[in-house]
């Protein structure tokens, strides 16, 4: 598209919720977007159950992009998605899911994605929503467009999963891409304890330490002053 058609569009585009008279304009998006076949409940159950976030973008009246996401409680969420909040949040947390983002191979590189996008967090951040801790996805491995589209938007990767898919009866790798709002915070990694271990360890006064610890340190100094002095003497 040239820039000037592409503002023509931006200016045009509508966000729109989806309806069941959609079903076939989606099918045959997703059909063409995405590897993964869904079956026609999945259809019917994004465009008329309310639990879906399931927002469409439109150009002169035709969908050029959806966005489907569905909020859960943390207590519901498959094992390999358990971990991606921090263990202080309980059960009753929620966070979302985004089953699927597309939008048409002519539409692309003009913000539509990132305008869907923008529009769930917009309404996960509410105060209706502040339960609501993390934004959750996974893509395939390969798909290194999709990756670096999240990553630009400030999705971390949070978990690598081995033969997540199964796509034409082949076993495909994935990763487990995670966004936090609303004071949603990841697990602690090894690096975060270790980090934090040293800040407090910094701060302590020689004179809060308990005596003993701080004889046990003296005397292991003392001993490798002492060796390194006989080896040099040697």
């Amino acid at each position: 598209m040239s820039t000037a058609l592409s503002f023509s569009v931006q200016r045009e585009i509508q966000l729109r919720f989806l309806c069941p008279e959609d079903i076939d304009e989606v099918k045959k998006l997703c059909t063409e977007w995405f590897p993964i076949e869904y079956p026609d409940t999945w259809y019917q159950e994004i465009t008329s159950n309310p639990k879906f976030y399931s927002l469409a973008a439109t150009f002169q009246s035709r969908i050029v992009g959806i966005v489907v996401a569905e909020v859960k409680l943390l207590s519901s969420l498959n094992k390999e998605d358990a971990d991606i909040l921090a263990p202080q949040f309980p059960s009753t947390s929620q966070v979302a899911y985004i089953l699927s983002l597309g939008v048409v191979v002519d539409f692309r590189k003009h913000g539509i994605a990132s305008l869907l996008l923008d529009s769930l967090i917009q309404s996960l951040t509410t105060k209706e929503r502040s339960n609501c801790k993390a934004v959750y996805l996974h893509v395939l491995a390969t798909n290194h467009i999709a990756i670096r589209f999240y990553e630009r938007r400030r999705f971390k990767a949070h978990s690598f999963l081995p033969y997540y898919y199964s796509i034409q009866g082949k076993p495909r790798d994935a990763y487990l891409y995670v966004i936090y709002l609303n004071g949603g915070k990841a697990p602690w990694s090894f690096i975060d304890y270790m980090m934090q271990c040293g800040e407090v360890l910094t701060k302590l006064q020689p004179c809060a330490l308990p005596s003993q610890i701080i004889r046990t340190v003296r005397g292991w100094i003392c001993r490798l002053l002492a060796g390194a002095t006989s080896n040099y003497s040697s």
